[in-house]
């Protein structure tokens, strides 16, 4: 169970990041912040759910595609979090999506692979040491 919490915070805090940052680098990526813990939930569910299944079609069907689930499952997501959520928004034509699938894409994919190695080498070394390290 902790596993799988542990797993559960990576992801909504990969997709957060993910968001935030295309948010920065985007002109025409808009988050509120109101809306912007909706939209990261919404945005890891579709993700959750989208990239298995998304790749379990194209396997099937066009296995040449199968290395650009991430993007499409991550292109999926933001279309579903930008239409049920009012907090994210985006403007500017083709040209920005293209940008925001990519930078999110590459965030969400780079903090999902570096942030377990954060929270796990803490984990590691308080069991080394035989137990929790003091604050």
């Amino acid at each position: 169970m902790i596993i799988f919490l542990i797993r559960l915070l990576i992801f909504l805090g990969s997709a957060a990041l993910g968001l935030w940052v295309a948010s920065l680098l985007l002109d025409g990526f808009h988050l509120t912040t109101s809306g912007f813990l909706a939209a990261v939930v919404v945005f890891t569910v579709a993700q959750a759910v989208l990239s298995p299944f998304i790749a379990k079609i194209a396997a099937r069907y066009a296995g040449a595609f199968l290395g650009g689930i991430g993007l499409v499952s991550t292109f999926v997501a933001l279309l579903i979090a930008s239409a049920v959520t009012g907090g994210l928004t985006i403007e500017g034509g083709a040209a920005t999506w293209i940008a925001a699938v990519v930078i999110v894409w590459l965030v969400t994919a780079l903090a999902t692979w570096l942030l377990p190695l954060l929270f796990l080498r803490r984990r590691l070394e308080e069991r080394r040491a035989g137990g929790p390290r003091p604050a």
